[in-house]
């Protein structure tokens, strides 16, 4: 009986209370006061903490430990968006990132701006010492199912809903702090699943996939680790993408190794299940956010930082700083890889077959019948796949198709149907019907081209274009490649019924002679006249092959990594500028001159107008020009000088502190011990007895070195 009492006593305080198995939550409105927002006193001990408030302005809070010691202000960060297709509507409220507090009992509010209401989340999410289970995945870091991670199925909601194709990694960092341990990561996981369902009101947890500081991988949002299943992580951007949430606040701190190695790892698994170049760009049009409105092109990589897709500091300077580096880490890593399958054509007639490989290697293309018989085949050995199928007699189908490049790389494949190609990627096909007419006049718009100027490697790549555009009505669709002189070739890339609607295609132009082009895109609806537009493009192999090495320099004359070597290869003589650009803004011209053919290698040391470039992501950008116009290619840079800053809290203990992830070398009673730490207070490890001297140094990724940390 009484235990009774004590449960209807605790639901008549606490209302708002949200028991979700192994975590609790409590939300509370904070009063306003005359000078930003009075002290709130929370309902229960607490060690995460989410923050929903209304306005332009931003909340800003801080937490007082149950051992009594408050924490820094932290800015609350807005970093993720409602779930796509939901019948919510965008309501005036910033929804805040949960943030992992570890065990505090008080809390202080301020705000800064227009801030006309405020609501926080309390979570107490409960430690436990079950192991998680991992789930194994051929080329894939262990990943921890939900089911370890004790995930709540019971408070989710929702069908989940699928995109038809993937076309980039989005990356999230949590916000919070950065030093919880190894057991504490389960519970921040499943305070972020409670959160976003019962808090924000989404079907489930809003990120595909997180991963903490020690290197474990979480399975996210259900559906599917494989399948493109539509998150809540990147408001306007979330059809297409998979979110991936490195859990901590990396605004300054720069992720540890294991994060990031498992980071790479994860993502050379994921977008090779969807055969996308980890290095390559796209335009995606939004669906609405703050920052990008309905129908927006936004350019983005392939794998991109939530602040490119939408009003967000998100994932913080540091790690989105790292994102450069570690596309070009995910591009070497699992090779041999196919990239950017497509079918084009229909049965009944011409049927091509495309593809991009890693390397040079012997491919083949099968076509079967419903049956499993083979039909057709086409075979290769090279670093591009292309091949015609005359499907002229094939019939009506259906057929199943795949390319194939050997046991080490992942096949494509997909279905060839009645009168259609599905074409990466798929979308619904309009019947027209027999003596229907639509007197509605078609428009085509939006024509792109991206890039406008391809630079074709010797090895195929780089030789890629994607082509966007847009129609009002559904039509039969040609696009054709034509030379802008009569000697250069003709060549149709596609000839398909569309639906009405944005339509986005990428062709392999590697096999194209140089010369400037034109994409003719032409469209009739069924009983109208048809409708042409045409975008120019240039293909042109001048400059090639161009490298940055290494790609994280630290250019503070102490010796090590000061430099990087852009090397590059010049078919002709030209006249070249090597430039170093920031966000489409020049920065330093590391070489402008006349420069003959053959290899050609520029050193840089980071000056630019006679000063030192800040610390940050760069672009190397290599401009020439020839009888075709201007050709640029680029390539990722990253400028580190900042060196660590190593404190020796306890000699005794061997205790240090860190303030970003470093190698750390020690010598503990004239001997020698190393040990990688990431940022936050270590202890290294020692059992030879009491510590009499210590002396240790600390070394970041990019060479940078602490100041010697002494015992007296």
């Amino acid at each position: 009986m009484k235990k009774a009492l004590i449960a209807s006593a605790i639901a008549l305080v606490f209302p708002a209370a949200a028991q979700a198995g192994l975590v609790t939550m409590v939300s509370r409105d904070v009063p306003l006061g005359p000078r930003a927002l009075q002290a709130a006193v929370p309902p229960m001990r607490f060690n995460m903490i989410g923050i929903h408030w209304q306005g332009s302005g931003q909340v800003e809070y801080r937490t007082e430990s149950v051992h009594g010691t408050w924490s820094s202000w932290i800015v609350a960060d807005a970093d993720t968006g409602p779930d796509e297709g939901s019948s919510e509507q965008r309501s005036a409220w910033h929804d805040g990132n949960l943030d992992w507090v570890g065990a505090s009992q008080q809390v202080r509010f301020k705000t800064e701006g227009q801030v006309s209401r405020v609501r926080a989340y309390y979570l107490n999410s409960r430690i436990t010492k079950q192991p998680a289970r991992t789930l194994a995945v051929a080329g894939l870091p262990a990943i921890v199912p939900r089911a370890s991670w004790q995930a709540d199925e019971a408070i989710t909601h929702g069908k989940t809903q699928y995109a038809p194709a993937l076309k980039l990694a989005i990356v999230h960092h949590t916000a919070g702090s950065n030093n919880y341990t190894e057991a504490e990561a389960p519970a921040i996981v499943r305070g972020i699943e409670v959160y976003h369902v019962q808090g924000n009101g989404w079907n489930d947890i809003g990120y595909n996939f997180l991963v903490d500081r020690f290197g474990t991988v979480y399975e996210g949002r259900a559906g599917g680790i494989d399948k493109n299943v539509i998150g809540a992580q990147a408001e306007g951007f979330n059809t297409g993408s998979v979110g991936v949430a490195l859990i901590g606040n990396f605004a300054r701190a720069t992720p540890p190794p294991a994060m990031q190695n498992a980071l790479v790892n994860l993502l050379a698994w994921r977008l090779d299940v969807a055969h996308i170049d980890p290095l390559s760009t796209l335009i995606d049009k939004s669906r609405g956010n703050y920052k990008y409105k309905l129908g927006t092109p936004v350019k983005l990589r392939a794998i991109s930082g939530h602040r490119d897709t939408g009003p967000s500091d998100c994932p913080g300077n540091a790690a989105y700083a790292l994102l450069p580096t570690i596309a070009q880490r995910v591009s070497m890593t699992g090779l041999p890889k196919l990239y950017s399958p497509l079918v084009s054509g229909k049965l009944g007639g011409d049927v091509r077959f495309q593809g991009r490989l890693s390397s040079a290697l012997p491919w083949t293309v099968t076509v079967s019948n419903a049956a499993g018989t083979q039909v057709a085949q086409g075979k290769g050995h090279a670093a591009t796949v292309a091949w015609t199928w005359n499907a002229t007699k094939a019939g009506s189908g259906p057929y199943r198709w795949e390319i194939d490049a050997g046991s080490s790389v992942l096949p494509a494949s997909g279905t060839l149907g009645v009168g259609k190609v599905t074409v990466p990627p798929p979308a619904p096909v309009a019947v027209p019907v027999p003596g229907a007419v639509d007197t509605t006049a078609l428009s085509l718009t939006g024509l792109v081209a991206t890039p406008s100027v391809i630079t074709p490697n010797p090895d195929g790549t780089g030789g890629y274009s994607t082509v966007d555009f847009s129609l009002s009505l559904a039509a039969v669709v040609t696009v054709k490649i034509v030379g802008t002189t009569s000697e250069s070739p003709s060549t149709t890339l596609l000839s398909a019924h569309l639906p009405a609607g944005d339509n986005s295609f990428e062709w392999n132009l590697a096999a194209l002679p140089n010369g400037a082009y034109n994409i003719v895109v032409t469209a009739k609806p069924v009983g109208q006249p048809q409708v042409s537009q045409q975008v120019g493009v240039t293909i042109d192999r001048t400059v090639t092959g161009l490298t940055v090495t290494p790609a994280l320099i630290s250019p503070n004359g102490d010796g090590s990594s000061d430099t990087t070597t852009i090397g590059f290869t010049l078919a002709q003589p030209v006249t070249a500028t090597v430039l170093v650009e920031r966000q489409g803004s020049v920065v330093a011209t590391a070489f402008s001159g006349q420069l003959g053919a053959g290899q050609q290698s520029v050193v840089w040391s980071g000056l630019g107008n006679g000063a030192r470039v800040p610390d940050g992501a760069y672009d190397v950008v290599v401009q020439v020009s020839d009888a075709l116009g201007t050709v640029a290619v680029s390539a990722p840079l990253t400028l580190d000088t900042t060196p660590p800053v190593l404190t020796l809290l306890d000699a005794a203990t061997l205790r240090f502190q860190l303030t970003e992830p470093a190698l750390v070398t020690a010598t503990v009673n004239g001997t020698a011990v190393s040990v990688l730490e990431p940022a936050g207070v270590f202890t290294i490890p020692w059992q030879a007895g009491p510590v009499t001297t210590v002396s240790a140094q600390a070394g970041d990724s990019a060479g940078n070195l602490s100041a010697p940390a002494t015992s007296p």
